[in-house]
């Protein structure tokens, strides 16, 4: 063991001790600083998770080829907060309405489920992924979608879509599976998943109480890249240029 050396003048340049005081002290300041820099840490990341992206995991394959089942995804907490919502986005949203089936919540082990709770806290941890949905925007207020048109496409206020994003069966070439003819209401969203023969989305719903439209107070952000797996690292693209011609409603 070493220690710092002082020198008493009475005793010539023979080094002494530094008092015990002081490396107590000395230790005490280390393991504060410690502490004070982790809670600082887990603040920080509070107020990220809580203001600005969180993680979520995708529990279902409504969104594939785009996302696989277990993709993590960082979402974008600002739209709609402080972004407006775009066609083609894809958003995470709370269930508007009997959209999910319940979940029988399933006993974890303690420590598994405080190490969760902390990840969680600071956004790292996805414990609510079930109860939220993922899908893409294609009709924004106002809007008027229909499907489908002669060559099996949807249009939006008339203009007809070329998704290169959709999963469809072999030999399909129809958008969607169920016809359907809605203008979406003030506040509201019509959202589609890309694997479009199975999702349970705004046409799928498009006779149940909701009418198959989303509150936009219901959107928690915008899916920005899949973070996890390293492999599948990728910007989730809005596709603009699918949207490009599609002439926006005025406000009333």
């Amino acid at each position: 063991m070493t220690y710092r050396t002082e020198y008493d003048p009475d005793a010539g340049n023979r080094p002494v001790r530094a008092p015990k005081t002081k490396q107590k002290r000395g230790w005490k300041i280390f393991l504060r600083d410690i502490v004070l820099i982790f809670l600082a840490a887990l603040l920080i990341s509070f107020l990220i998770k809580t203001f600005l992206i969180r993680s979520f995991y995708i529990p279902s394959s409504s969104m594939e080829t785009t996302l696989h089942i277990d993709d993590r995804i960082i979402v974008n907490q600002l739209e709609p907060k402080l972004i407006p919502i775009e066609h083609g986005d894809v958003v995470v949203f709370k269930d508007p309405g009997g959209w999910l089936t319940p979940q029988i919540e399933q006993p974890v082990n303690w420590f598994v489920g405080a190490v969760d709770a902390v990840l969680a806290f600071v956004g790292l941890s996805a414990p609510d992924s079930n109860d939220h949905l993922i899908k893409r925007v294609i009709g924004l207020p106002g809007d008027t979608v229909i499907c489908c048109n002669d060559f099996g496409q949807i249009t939006v206020n008339g203009v007809p879509l070329e998704e290169p994003y959709i999963n469809l069966p072999p030999d399909i070439t129809k958008a969607t599976r169920d016809d359907f003819e809605v203008t979406v209401p003030e506040g509201k969203l019509w959202v589609l998943g890309d694997n479009r023969y199975n999702s349970a989305d705004s046409s799928f719903h498009k006779d149940d109480v909701t009418g198959g439209f989303v509150p936009i107070d219901n959107v928690v952000g915008r899916a920005l890249l899949i973070s996890w797996p390293v492999d599948r690292w990728t910007w989730l693209d809005n596709y603009p240029v699918t949207f490009a011609d599609v002439d926006p409603v005025p406000a009333p």
